[in-house]
């Protein structure tokens, strides 16, 4: 017979900080897309479009991480 210990590990050994960390910020990015979700106009140069908020937002996060990535990457050349 195997303890919980050997066998993976009870849930307490399994929670981590970090992993507690990624969990509430999961959590509230659950809540903000929620919390956002009413539709809102948006123009660049050409046209109007509509989409929720939180779409928006994930696109400008995703726009900024890439830029980062970039730059990261054109300096360590």
């Amino acid at each position: 017979m195997t303890s919980e210990k050997t066998a993976g590990g009870g849930l307490r050994e399994r929670m981590t900080p970090g992993r507690i960390v990624v969990l509430v910020l999961g959590l509230l990015a659950l809540v903000f897309v929620f919390e956002n979700t009413r539709d809102v106009r948006i123009r660049l140069i050409g046209p109007e479009v509509t989409m929720p908020l939180w779409l928006a937002l994930l696109i400008t996060l995703v726009i900024g991480w890439l830029c980062g990535r970039f730059l990261r990457v054109s300096r360590k050349r």
